[in-house]
């Protein structure tokens, strides 16, 4: 039987409190360990231990059984009869949700990083890590918030009722969950606690999707702004005027909102659906400098946007640019909600769109079976069922890898002959690895089928001609488009939308004797940053990095002003 070491509350007030197992088969390793987690973590967790891997699973079974929380699973890698893999391992499949990190000496670091692929290691930390005010509470702390995180999510107190395969659903869904709010989704055709509520609240079926606030307000069929508004999650500017106005809550405008408020400019960034931007709809970014273990596109999101109003940058989310005009020394960006903001500079990292498929039936069923994006929002829903991924570069890679924990099969159609030309390395030997992933290369959809309002089979052209493949859901990530219709006969852009800046600005459009600055547009004060500019690279840091150069330019721009 496991031993539990817990501090001494009643039993209620300790089941309230979400579990942390450590599991050394060193007595004094394990007790020291158990020292310094109810030191650092005790009054928000209760602190388990076991001395094996069989014991531990053996506490887990209880904890699962009891319907107890489990927030991280820490394991020495050396123990007799079951390594600390091999027990982790073990151990996602009982609470998937878990964090989890290797205990490691310094001779073990090849097995550490072997575990972060094997089973999605979170952290591996070198013993000793005294002090552990340094080495281990930071590490355990910054796991811990990700984790709170994702179980506020899931234990919120908003509820959204509606049909699984219904577009106008799928938007509030999608709106929630990109913009962190906690809230439940309940399937009115799968479970009798949607009917029951929507029986109590007296709406019919007609008044679908219907959102249940904390305070116990109802909205029936509430467009995307109208829950916004009703959240406080839109936001108001608070100032007149500002020295920067960032357009876009991708990696770039989050890295220029950290840079610029750091820095003491007056900034504000605003973004039309969430921050994060099509990376924050990522399910893993595994490739970007400093998480070895890789992190979601949503807690990238997360972390900057904490960061940046951490440092006092304002973000306005539902919020969308719809006109850019200069005036005298100040920059104007006009907003979709009415008003507008003025600025000394402005930022253009708006950011791209998954490109639309032109084949007869996908629009009909967009949101009711065909996604563009969103993989984080609807993986859970896809258990054992059919799923097919289209495109063939990383997102798309991300996508089937991350669907493929979830559904019975993930079928990839990728255009081009293989995916070498197109993804990362690391990504197609993971896909590679997954017995439940099909890729078909040379292979497009050509239409979509489906009743009842929902998806059932898309016909595909291949190598051998076309046939009919079952699906019950699509996700569809073949190629973007600049977000810039709202720039026209502004900034110069080249045949695709792409804003043209540095030296690649057009010169006759270019009014001041000194040349625009590297990221400097064909309006002087207006920068671009990110996927949006031509001839970007299409990756996290490139924009990231992109960010906060123009802040440096910013800088550049207002001492000569």
């Amino acid at each position: 039987m496991a031993s539990v070491n817990a501090d001494p509350q009643t039993e209620d007030q300790r089941a309230r409190r979400p579990a942390i197992l450590a599991v050394d088969d060193e007595p004094a390793v394990l007790a020291a360990v158990a020292r310094d987690l109810r030191r650092g973590f005790g009054e928000r967790f209760r602190i388990l231990r076991a001395s094996s891997g069989a014991e531990a699973l053996d506490l887990l079974r209880q904890l699962r059984t009891r319907g107890d929380a489990v927030a991280l699973l820490i394991a020495d890698q050396r123990m007799p009869g079951m390594s600390g893999t091999e027990y982790l391992i073990e151990a996602r499949k009982l609470v998937p949700e878990a964090k989890r990190v290797l205990l490691t000496a310094y001779a073990d670091t090849d097995a550490a990083i072997q575990a972060i692929n094997e089973v999605a290691l979170d952290y591996y930390l070198l013993k000793p890590w005294d002090p552990p005010e340094e080495q281990l509470f930071p590490v355990v702390e910054d796991l811990l918030t990700t984790w709170e995180a994702g179980a506020a999510l899931d234990a919120g107190g908003v509820r959204v009722i509606g049909h699984r395969f219904s577009k106008d659903s799928h938007d509030l869904r999608d709106f929630l969950a990109r913009n962190r709010v906690p809230a439940r989704w309940l399937d009115v055709e799968r479970e009798g606690e949607a009917r029951e509520l929507l029986q109590v609240a007296g709406v019919s079926p007609d008044g679908l999707p219907m959102v249940l606030l904390e305070d116990g307000s109802i909205l029936e069929r509430p467009t995307v702004l109208e829950l916004a508004e009703r959240l406080g999650v839109s936001g108001q500017a608070a100032q007149d005027h500002y020295d920067l106005v960032i357009v876009g809550g991708g990696p770039a405008g989050l890295a220029a909102a950290v840079y610029g408020a750091s820095e003491g400019l007056r900034t504000v960034m605003i973004e039309r659906e969430a921050p994060g931007g099509q990376a924050g709809q990522s399910s893993r970014i595994e490739n970007y400098l400093g998480f070895p273990a890789g992190l979601s596109g949503s807690d990238l999101a997360r972390r900057g946007t904490d960061q940046a109003r951490r440092l006092g940058a304002e973000l306005l989310t539902v919020q969308d640019a719809i006109g850019l005009r200069a005036e005298g020394a100040g920059r104007i960006v006009e907003l979709s909600g009415g008003g507008t903001l003025s600025a000394n500079c402005v930022l253009v990292a708006s950011g791209v769109s998954y490109r639309q498929l032109d084949a007869p039936g996908f629009a009909d069923l967009t949101g009711a079976g065909i996604y563009y994006g969103a993989a984080m929002t609807e993986a859970r829903a896809c258990a054992d069922q059919q799923v097919v991924v289209i495109g063939g570069a990383n997102s798309a890679g991300q996508a089937a890898v991350h669907f493929a924990g979830y559904a019975g099969k993930v079928t990839m159609l990728v255009r081009g002959p293989s995916l070498e030309a197109s993804m990362s390395h690391y990504l197609i030997e993971q896909i590679a690895g997954l017995p439940n992933v099909e890729v078909r290369t040379g292979t497009s959809a050509i239409a979509a089928d489906g009743d009842e309002g929902r998806l059932r089979t898309l016909r595909v052209r291949g190598p051998d001609g076309e046939s009919d493949l079952a699906a019950d859901a699509c996700f569809v990530f073949i190629g973007a488009s600049p977000r810039t219709d709202w720039l026209d006969g502004v900034v110069a852009r080249d045949e695709r939308g792409f804003i043209l800046a540095g030296p690649d600005a057009p010169a006759d459009r270019w009014p001041l004797p000194r040349e625009p600055y590297l990221l400097e547009t064909s309006v002087p004060g207006v920068f671009v940053a990110g996927d949006v500019r031509a001839r970007s690279i299409k990756r996290v840091a490139s924009a990231v990095g992109e960010g906060s150069m123009a802040v440096s330019l910013v800088h550049q721009y207002l001492a000569e002003a």
